[in-house]
Order: structure tokens, then sequence, then C-alpha cells
């Protein structure tokens, strides 16, 4: 029965994007049950998938959920519950706002999730909460993001997790446009218990304005690898056993 519930949900997301194609797309969706594969689709702006009191709320292990949208000014809220989750998440314009909850309930922890996200754009905010409280067993998350201004946010609350952040702003400098906005700011938390591999944080930054901060905690095994060309950055790094 979960699977058919999960076949009608992804016809429902494909259908709301395909005859709506000259407007806003508004998706929201309640689900639950395991072996859910759910893609979806948006081109255009001020697409919603979600948002802060109506989000996307997915409950099931092994969860393969992708979005790929395309266009200015769209809004991404997620709420994840589950043992197991992959995404791949894909970009492509100005001014969008993504913000995930990996596991707020005791319907799944989030214990293996793995999180690819591409983005091409100015001005993008994204915020990822992954575990909460410690339990994710083995996160592996990517950020590849071309495009000036962007602000990434993680909290990652578990053991073995890599996470790799690459950004490649427009200029060096942090004052080469009228609004000084070719920088990043970038901040990430990862917390619980490392050992082996765990904490491992690699940022690489190419361009110039924003600041970074890293923040882990654990027994062990914290690295942070972070390679940074341009200038008036302002990098915060404390790294505790």
């Amino acid at each position: 029965m979960a699977n058919v519930k999960n076949l009608f949900l992804a016809f429902v997301a494909v259908l709301i994007v395909s005859t709506t194609a000259t407007l806003a797309n508004d998706i929201y969706i309640n689900q639950a049950g395991d072996s859910l594969d759910l893609d979806i689709v948006q081109d255009g702006q001020n697409n919603v998938i979600g948002t802060s009191t109506t989000d996307v709320a997915l409950s099931g292990d092994s969860m393969t959920f992708s979005i790929t949208q395309t266009g200015n000014m769209n809004t991404i809220a997620a709420n994840i519950k589950g043992s197991t989750y992959t995404g791949t998440w894909s970009f492509t314009g100005d001014s969008n706002t993504v913000d995930m909850l990996c596991s707020s309930t005791t319907a799944g922890d989030c214990d293996t999730v793995t999180l690819n996200i591409t983005t091409t754009g100015d001005s993008n905010t994204f915020d990822f909460d992954i575990g909460e409280t410690a339990t994710a067993d083995s996160s592996t998350v990517s950020f590849t993001v071309t495009g000036d201004n962007s602000v990434i946010n993680t909290d990652i609350d578990g053991q073995s997790t890599a996470l790799t952040v690459t950004i490649d702003n427009s200029a060096s400098l942090a004052t080469t446009s009228a609004n000084s906005d070719e920088g990043v700011a970038l901040t990430t938390t990862q917390s619980g218990d490392g050992d082996s591999a765990g904490h491992t944080a690699t940022v690489d930054v190419t361009g110039g304005g924003g600041t970074i901060d890293i923040t882990q905690s654990g027994i062990y095994d914290n690295t942070v690898d972070l390679t940074i060309n341009g200038d008036s950055f302002d990098v915060d790094i404390t790294q505790r056993d």
C-alpha cells in the first residue's frame, strides 16, 4: 500500500508542475511509508516546495528525494524523518532559499544521509540540519556553489560525518561590485562522537567577502581542510575532543 501511495504522490507532484507552467508552482506533500523515490522538477520563478508552516513532510526508511529547480526566488522547506536518506538537489537561478530538517522526531534518526547539492546562481541561502540529537551515524554532504553572495548553514549531529563545500565566486575581491557581494557566509556545526574519521570538513572557496565559521566536537578525528583564494575573510575554527 505504501508503494502505491508513493507513486500517487510522485504523480501529483509532476502533475502540478506540468499544468501550471506559466505560473508559480506550489507543492505540499505529507507522506509516510518506506522505499520512497520522489523526483520533483520545477522551471520558473517564485516556485514553492513547502513553506515554514506547511512543509514537505516525508517519513520512512530507505528514502530517495531529489529536486531540480530552474529560476529565481524559489523556496524549499522539507522535513525528512527516516533512517536512510539519499538526495540530489540541483538549482540554477538567483535568490533561492532552501531549508531542510532531517529527523525532527523519533520517526527516524537520519542514521545514514547522502546529500549532493549543486547550485549556479547568486544570493542563494541553504540551511540544513541533520540528526539533531547526535544520532546520525554516517553523513556525506557535498555543496558545489558557483555564484556570488551565497549563505550556507549546516548543523550535522552525529559521527563519521564528511562535509565538502566548494564555492566559486566571480571575483577575488569583496569590493569589485557595487554591492560588494562576491563573498560567501559559511557556518557549519558538527557534533556527536567522532572516531573513526568523524567530523571531517573540506572547504574550498574562491572569491572574496564573507566569513567562515566551523565548529566541531566529539571524541577524536576532528579534521578541517580549508583553502581560500580571495580577500576580506574572517575565519573562526573551533575543534574539541
